[in-house]
């Protein structure tokens, strides 16, 4: 029998991932929608491919049997990702994991609960990704590389061999790392970076060969 899924926020990272779970039931019919939830009142009744927006939070209690993807997050507001996912106070047991079928997992490779990766993605030998990670296609992690819980990867992007990401980073498409670097906790790697040497922690950082450009400050009440 499918399992029952929500998923929250009524965003482009939810409305992405649930081009992966309709890919995943294409195969074999593992989940079914339920719809989106979002605290936003002007988003309900909103739709997406034919799945709706039921509610905001409540419908978590009115489907204890549901799993949630919790994706919120974007490039201005990726830092306060674990406030909010932490806020629907749910345990891990409920919270899904969608991988979409295209994508090349090694099999000792460990992924965590609520974490969503989309189509053509390359997850290599002794790879960790946290719990609650968004990596979106395209992009290719390296053996024996580390991704921390809420961390968010745009597309395209080239991890080489034995990188670690810290906890609640956002790393842009296109981006390249090449092996062994480092990148501090909630740190903002931009678009099309070449990263060669490690980078701090809180900080945006860009070009080729990437730099700190500023600390980062957190501004917007976005989530995504």
């Amino acid at each position: 029998m499918p399992k029952k899924l929500l998923l929250f926020p009524f965003g482009g990272n939810a409305r992405e991932a649930l081009l992966s779970v309709f890919a995943m039931n294409g195969r074999n019919t593992e989940w079914e929608v339920l719809g989106f939830i979002d605290d936003d009142q002007s988003r309900h009744g909103n739709e997406c491919c034919g799945i709706k927006v039921l509610g905001g939070r409540e419908i978590l209690n009115e489907t204890p049997d549901a799993f949630v993807l919790a994706v919120p997050g974007s490039p201005t507001s990726y830092p306060k990702r674990n406030k909010v996912i932490g806020s629907l106070n749910l345990d891990e047991s409920r919270f899904a994991t969608i991988i979409h079928p295209s994508v090349v997992v090694s099999p000792d490779a460990k992924i965590g609960y609520n974490t969503v990766i989309m189509p053509n993605a390359v997850i290599s030998c002794g790879v960790t990704i946290g719990n609650h990670c968004i990596i979106l296609p395209n992009t290719v992690i390296s053996h024996d590389s580390i991704v921390g819980d809420y961390s968010c990867f745009g597309s395209n992007i080239s991890i080489s061999g034995s990188v670690r990401i810290g906890s609640s980073c956002y790393v842009g498409s296109g981006t390249k790392m090449r092996e062994n670097v480092s990148i501090g906790d909630r740190t903002l790697v931009g678009l099309g970076s070449n990263v060669i040497t490690n980078i701090e922690a809180d900080v945006v950082a860009a070009g080729s060969p990437a730099k700190t450009i500023r600390k980062y400050s957190l501004q917007t009440t976005d989530v995504g």
